[in-house]
């Protein structure tokens, strides 16, 4: 039996990767295996990684630890507030503003759902 009538077999569904206009691009036989587009997006991936090892970080210290410009990080900082994924406390009583980042709780499961997938994904690959 041939490795491919052999993945035909396997009750587990493939893994579909798709393209950036989400198309179907390949496939991997067994996995069934969604990946979190938020996170996976370089920069949104590099400020949810810091924030789970770091209590908080501003607005700056993201910045300079992601090589980030300030409209790059704050359009994706956004778009993780926007899903919950972090919060982000302003201090405007003294100056200058400074801006504080945290990891919630469903931003923390957001990472560790991710981080499993990647991993999956790893050992299929390496299997394959």
């Amino acid at each position: 039996m041939s490795s491919r009538s052999a993945a035909r077999d396997d009750p587990r569904p493939d893994l579909v990767l798709r393209d950036v206009a989400g198309d179907r691009a390949s496939t991997l036989p067994g996995l069934d295996l969604d990946l979190d587009r938020l996170i996976h997006e370089r920069l949104r991936l590099g400020i949810v990684s810091a924030l789970a090892v770091n209590d908080a970080l501003s607005f700056n210290d993201l910045k300079a630890l992601l090589g980030a410009t300030d409209g790059n990080l704050s359009v994706h900082a956004r778009k993780l507030e926007e899903a919950a994924y972090i919060v982000a406390h302003k201090q405007v009583d003294n100056r200058p503003p400074r801006t504080e980042f945290r990891l919630t709780p469903a931003g923390r499961r957001a990472l560790e759902r991710y981080l499993d997938h990647m991993e999956a994904l790893i050992q299929a690959t390496r299997r394959a």
